[in-house]
């Protein structure tokens, strides 16, 4: 016999939505449980049951945006730090890339929006920003396996035991990192595609094989690829945009 869990826990863990927001949305009364509305937050349910959302939620849910930025070096992401702007502050009128869709999809409030997933301040490329906590959750939970993909800029010699290292090998903070895939594309130019993203993850991997990163570029993430964004420049993610 199964045992049950909180309906809430469940909701997210299926990609509905964000703990928070299933909390928000059960209190309203837009939850139904195998055809049932269920409105009692803390409400324990079947993991196997069929978990439905009201048209309104359904509407509402479109509703929140998501935005893919290129971030310059120099930009915070998600920490603040005296004397360095931070990536929501450029999410303005003026920096957007969206074709000429303003009428459709009007500017979020850039501190309505959260980043998912981090990209230190040395770092350019992609950069997720979203108001949507099911996207966040998908993006930087644990157990995530969403890919990510970056250019890095070395300098030293490369060598192919570095590689295997690279792929398969180290540790960071006592734990094994899972395994990633390795590219050499220049003597000084490796692809790298990671499936976690620990604290400052690939240059810390490049010291302890006696490489050091001088330019780093996260190129997609997911299904979502950087394409020809300019730096510093956004976007809406187009219709049909999946990680």
């Amino acid at each position: 016999m199964n045992e049950t869990v909180r309906l809430s826990k469940l909701m997210a863990s299926q990609g509905l939505c964000s703990r928070r927001e299933a909390d928000r949305l059960i209190a309203a009364g837009q939850v139904s449980v195998d055809g049932k509305v269920v409105a009692e937050l803390g409400s324990k349910v079947d993991p196997n049951a069929r978990i439905q959302l009201s048209k309104a939620a359904h509407r509402e849910r479109q509703r929140l945006a998501t935005v893919i930025l290129n971030k310059p070096p120099g930009i915070v992401s998600n920490q603040p730090e005296k004397g360095y702007p931070e990536a929501v502050s450029l999410i303005l009128a003026e920096n957007r890339d969206d074709n000429g869709d303003e009428r459709i999809r009007p500017v979020p409030p850039p501190y309505s929006l959260n980043v998912a997933g981090r990209l230190d301040i040395d770092s350019s490329g992609l950069l997720v920003l979203t108001q949507d906590g099911s996207i966040a959750r998908l993006l930087i939970s644990p157990d995530s396996t969403i890919e990510k993909e970056y250019r890095v800029r070395v300098k030293g010699q490369v060598s192919q035991r570095m590689l295997a290292l690279l792929t398969h090998g180290l540790s960071l903070d006592g734990r094994a990192l899972r395994p990633a895939t390795i590219r050499k594309i220049q003597d000084d130019l490796l692809v790298f595609v990671l499936k976690e993203g620990r604290k400052r993850q690939i240059r810390r991997m490049c010291e302890l094989v006696d490489l050091q990163v001088k330019t780093l570029t996260r190129t997609r993430i997911g299904q979502i690829r950087l394409g020809h964004l300019p730096r510093g420049r956004w976007r809406h993610l187009t219709q049909g945009e999946t990680f």
